[in-house]
């Protein structure tokens, strides 16, 4: 949203809303996932590439229609694109797991590289924690 600031009435003050930043920034993660370009992109959802970069860009909020043809091209829901989050899943799926693995990659990759012994170190590691987390969190 673009705001005139009272002060200097020439001048355009940007406001991120942190809503629409997260819509934005839930569309690259699902680009990168998809290895699909902005281009692609606007072009299956049947408008302009400058469009999303502009979107981005002044974290402006796209038309009810935009974001739900963006949102059937990614498949995924328009909700998702907004908070992150499915309301409608309650268990994880293969896709959940297919995102997980590709935004964990290159820690996979690195920890794959390492020694055996070390690995295994790091993983149990891993594990250790996350029971410590969920107990807390279950508190």
């Amino acid at each position: 949203m673009m705001v005139i600031c009272p002060y200097f009435s020439e001048k355009l003050v940007k406001i991120h809303n942190p809503l629409l930043m997260a819509f934005w920034d839930n569309v690259l993660l699902e680009l990168d996932y998809l290895g699909m370009t902005n281009k692609a992109l606007a072009e299956k959802a049947g408008f302009d590439a400058s469009n999303i970069g502009r979107g981005i860009r002044l974290g402006s909020s796209p038309s009810v229609e935009t974001a739900v043809r963006i949102a059937k091209v990614l498949n995924v829901s328009v909700e998702y694109l907004v908070s992150g989050a499915d309301a409608k899943k309650d268990y994880p799926s293969d896709e959940d797991d297919l995102r997980l693995l590709h935004k964990y990659s290159k820690a996979i990759k690195a920890l794959d590289v390492l020694p055996e012994k070390v690995r295994v170190h790091i993983i149990d590691m891993i594990c250790a924690l996350e029971k410590e987390y969920t107990a807390v969190d279950d508190k």
